[in-house]
């Protein structure tokens, strides 16, 4: 899959240009990925329901585990983005993809290494039922948290803090403008 990715991409921006590809063939294929894994979720959940449903201990013991090593990573990932300075913009995406879990790699290993019927199958897919929930509360989170990083701009967000340069840099060159003139004036 990632050579015929690959290539494809090469091919079709080489016959209708990257601006195509990014604005009209991603747009069609986002659609097609998302319903292959749903696909995926559900025919792995039609094997696994009945496991899920009759050991709620054993998918209790998978699910914490879980639960606190998303936590434990994004927080990790979060506060270190914090004490380095990063913008928000950097720090958010970077904590929640060092959090992700990616089940998709994981329920493809587990299948094709172990089959459907294994333990492996069966904690891919109670990752899945952990990983969206937590993955959408650590995304509010992120949301709710945004301001901790306005603090590396002075307070401000990157367009006022980018506005503020520029007016600092116009102050500083009417003051070099009326330097130059009074010094013009004196000689």
């Amino acid at each position: 899959p990632l050579v015929a990715g690959y290539l494809s991409r090469k091919m079709i921006i080489r016959s209708k240009g990257e601006e195509w590809f990014k604005e009209k063939f991603l747009h069609v294929l986002t659609p097609i990925t998302i319903i292959a894994l749903l696909i995926t979720l559900v025919l792995l959940f039609s094997f696994k329901g009945d496991v899920i449903v009759a050991n709620p201990l054993t998918i209790l013991w998978i699910a914490i585990p879980l639960f606190i090593q998303t936590n434990l990573i994004f927080w990790l990932a979060y506060g270190l983005a914090k004490m380095l300075h990063l913008e928000y913009e950097d720090a958010a995406p970077s904590a929640m993809i060092g959090a992700s879990n990616h089940f998709e790699v994981a329920i493809a290993t587990a299948t094709l290494l172990f089959g459907l019927s294994s333990g492996a199958a069966l904690a891919t897919v109670v990752g899945v039922l952990i990983e969206v929930p937590v993955m959408l509360m650590l995304v509010k989170i992120c949301l709710k948290t945004k301001h901790w990083f306005r603090d590396v701009l002075g307070g401000l967000d990157l367009h006022e803090a980018v506005a503020q340069v520029m007016n600092d840099v116009r102050a500083l060159q009417q003051e070099v403008k009326n330097l130059q003139t009074k010094l013009g004036s004196r000689s």
